[in-house]
C-alpha cells in the first residue's frame, strides 16, 4: 500500500491495484502511467493533480475518448 516498488509491481500486473495504493503513490507519475497504460479507467483513482499531466491524459485518450471526463479542469480549458 505504501511501498513504491511493491505498488508499482502490483499496478503493472493489474491496474486495479491502484485503488488500494496510498494517496501519495496514486499521485506518483510512474505508478499512474503504469496503470493508465493498462487501462484508462484507472484514472478514477488518480488525484486531479496527476490528471493535469498532458502525457498521461494523452495515453488515456488514445485508448478511449471517454477518458477526457477525468481530465483536470486546466487541461480541459486549454483544449
Amino acid at each position: 500500500r505504501e511501498d513504491r516498488e511493491v505498488v508499482l509491481a502490483a499496478v503493472q500486473q493489474d491496474w486495479r491495484a491502484l485503488e488500494h495504493a496510498a494517496c501519495e503513490l496514486q499521485a506518483d507519475r510512474e505508478v499512474a502511467m503504469a496503470a493508465v497504460k493498462q487501462d484508462w479507467r484507472s484514472l478514477q483513482w488518480l488525484p486531479e493533480s496527476i490528471c493535469a499531466d498532458s502525457g498521461l491524459m494523452a495515453e488515456a485518450v488514445r485508448q478511449d475518448a471517454g477518458a477526457l471526463r477525468w481530465a483536470a479542469d486546466t487541461l480541459r480549458s486549454s483544449a
